[in-house]
């Protein structure tokens, strides 16, 4: 059997297969989504001088569709903080963040399964998503290397995340990833969830670390979920006494 050649990926995003160079790729919501949120904010005059600056102004009328070079995503992502207000910008990220949740729920996230997620306990419906956002971080951590691990709460790692690559800020500038985990678990796991992150490469840290919570109040989801299971069990027991 052919032994298959594994990937290496350097600081630009470039991944080499055996002698072959491939550029890393991220998935099209990271562009497609700005542009929704940008356009919904009514800031299309922005839009194109942010897009313009980050020579990527042919997305604004031909949006990518499938997975593309991470370098002008990232490149775009960071000239939207640098032309934009930090709070409007922040705003943006946010809003184009949820968007990607929500197309990953309309899209990609089989409906049996959401419906199997949201019954469970939180702690349990938390390792599931966890295990499948895992699985599919290629898409949207590009190059950079992808973690997640449950505990008391959940955290994911992103180091040497591209979409942050080579920026340098005093706090932390990962909105959209943050923005899009938290509406994912708000969904599925509880909508009690908060999305901190509490670590940044742009701030020099190891990585860019974030911590979903939703235990700091009441777990409305879990009781929710405690109800639709007893009644679930109810009519179970009740058709097959017929």
């Amino acid at each position: 059997m052919k032994q298959v050649p594994t990937p290496t990926i350097d600081g630009g995003g470039v991944q080499a297969i055996g002698s072959e160079v491939a550029t890393a790729k991220i998935g099209p919501n990271a562009v497609t989504q700005l542009i929704n949120a940008l356009d919904a904010a009514g800031l299309q005059p922005a839009a194109i001088a942010i897009f313009a600056e980050a020579g990527t102004r042919d997305w604004l009328t031909d949006p990518p569709t499938a997975m593309v070079d991470e370098r002008p995503v990232a490149m775009l992502h960071q000239t939207l903080r640098k032309l934009m207000p930090p709070q409007q910008s922040a705003a943006i990220l946010a809003d184009a963040g949820r968007r990607t949740a929500d197309y990953i729920l309309a899209n990609r996230i089989p409906k049996p399964a959401q419906f199997v997620l949201k019954l469970l306990p939180a702690p349990l419906a938390a390792r599931m998503l966890v295990s499948a956002i895992s699985a599919h971080a290629w898409t949207f951590a590009g190059s950079g290397r992808f973690s997640g691990r449950t505990g008391k709460s959940v955290t994911f790692e992103i180091t040497a995340n591209p979409l942050c690559a080579g920026e340098h800020s005093d706090s932390q500038v990962c909105v959209w990833h943050a923005a899009v985990f938290q509406r994912l678990f708000q969904v599925l796991v509880s909508p009690n969830t908060r999305v901190v992150e509490t670590s940044c490469g742009a701030r020099g840290d190891d990585c860019c670390r974030f911590v979903a919570d939703w235990k700091s109040i009441p777990d409305a989801a879990n009781i929710y979920a405690k109800r639709r299971s007893h009644h679930l069990a109810g009519n179970s027991e009740t058709l097959s006494a017929r």
